[in-house]
């Protein structure tokens, strides 16, 4: 009896809470507003959805781009490959003789002339052979004239029928081979000044000289593979650099007609031009392993920015395009139908213009079909673009500011 009481009693209590939940939720609905109200059942003067004041996303802005316009000029043709550079000349500069080095008279780097002394080795050795030689020419030449003394003393006597006539003949005779003994002492006495002079090693050729190979004190042969130094002659310079074969006529046939054809050193980043030059030479034969031929061109290299065994980016001008039309690279597109740039009308309207383009140069590049000079092309933003819509130019960024010289007077600031 009371487990039935206390039963109905709970479900009376959850009957009172439940309704008491209804009734909360029925006071809290808001009435949708009839009438005055605004289009889509909104109050009037409420902001409509999607809309910035009712935190909505805003609508999809206009897209900017950033043109440039496209000019006729005349555009030279390059072709390039990459050279190494060479010197004009190499020379291993060793000693001809053997001997303790006592002196070098260069610096690392110098600049030196042909016939410069770079080196003295130890000349005492080649001293006394010089004296010796020197000594035994002598004693030749003393003998000579006393056989030729007695030459003519014989021939007198033979006139007077005082001597055999055979006598005479063996004196000669001895006169000759003393006359042959001082030419060679002669020759000795050449050579033992000959050797006494390469113990001073001099340039022979002009150029800078580059590190040296061996140290004073140290001895020095004429077998020493390294030699003293290297003299290299890089004023003026060469730079040898391969082309494929196919490219062939478009140089010999120019450069056997008589025409200087340019040539430009540039960097490996290819951002800064090093040296200018001209074609000096084109080799005899086809590489067929590789289906190039090589060129050397010569360049004055005044200001010393090309040094031997440097790799370079060797151009070569083959012509001029004249009267070309020429736009920005970036203005250039790539798609299913080839290349093509957006035009930009008077209107800020774009177009899709299918092109044929050309050489390019640096940041720019030839328009051979497409497009005429004087016309406006997207450089910036061609992404977001579709053929006629409307577009918007970006504004040039303003002048930047300039600080005012040092001592100049500060422009009053207006009162407030």
């Amino acid at each position: 009896m009371r487990t039935a009481k206390k039963i109905l009693l709970l479900l009376l209590l959850v009957a009172i809470v439940g309704g008491g939940i209804a009734y909360v939720r029925h006071k809290t609905t808001p009435v949708a507003a009839t009438g005055t109200g605004g289009p889509g059942g909104r109050p009037a003067g409420a902001p409509a959805a999607g809309s910035p004041a009712a935190g909505g996303a805003p609508r999809m802005s206009q897209v900017t781009v950033k043109a440039a316009t496209t000019e006729v000029a005349d555009v030279p043709t390059f072709l390039t490959g990459l050279g190494t550079v060479t010197a004009m000349n190499t020379a291993i500069v060793r000693a001809r003789v053997n001997g303790q080095l006592m002196k070098l008279h260069f610096t690392e780097g110098q600049e030196v002339k042909a016939g410069q002394l770079l080196a003295e080795l130890d000349p005492r050795t080649f001293q006394v052979a010089l004296a010796q030689a020197e000594a035994e020419l002598g004693t030749s030449r003393a003998t000579l004239a006393n056989a030729r003394a007695d030459l003519a003393r014989y021939r007198t006597l033979l006139q007077q029928e005082s001597v055999a006539s055979q006598r005479v003949d063996t004196q000669a005779s001895l006169v000759q081979q003393l006359e042959a003994s001082v030419k060679g002492g002669e020759a000795a006495v050449a050579a033992a000044r000959l050797q006494l002079e390469f113990s001073r090693v001099t340039a022979p050729i002009s150029g800078r000289v580059g590190l040296k190979q061996v140290d004073i004190g140290n001895q020095v042969s004429t077998s020493d593979a390294n030699g003293l130094v290297i003299i290299t002659q890089v004023q003026p310079i060469n730079v040898v650099f391969p082309l494929p074969e196919t490219r062939l006529p478009e140089i010999v046939t120019p450069f056997y007609a008589g025409n200087a054809l340019k040539v430009e050193a540039w960097n490996r980043e290819n951002s800064k031009v090093l040296a200018t030059g001209k074609l000096a030479s084109i080799d005899n034969q086809v590489d067929t392993t590789t289906g190039t031929f090589r060129l050397k061109a010569v360049f004055d290299n005044a200001d010393h920015g090309l040094f031997p065994n440097q790799f370079v980016n060797a151009r070569i001008q083959t012509g001029v395009i004249a009267q070309a039309v020429v736009a920005p690279s970036a203005a250039v597109q790539i798609g299913t139908k080839g290349s093509y740039v957006w035009v930009l009308g008077d209107d800020n309207k774009v177009k899709m213009q299918i092109v044929k383009t050309g050489p390019r140069e640096g940041e720019k590049i030839v328009i051979t079909e497409g497009v005429a000079g004087g016309v406006r092309v997207v450089t910036d933003g061609v992404d977001r673009l579709t053929d006629g819509i409307a577009v918007m130019l970006a504004e040039a960024p303003p002048p930047a500011r300039t600080a005012p010289p040092p001592g100049a007077p500060r422009r009053a600031r207006p009162a407030q």
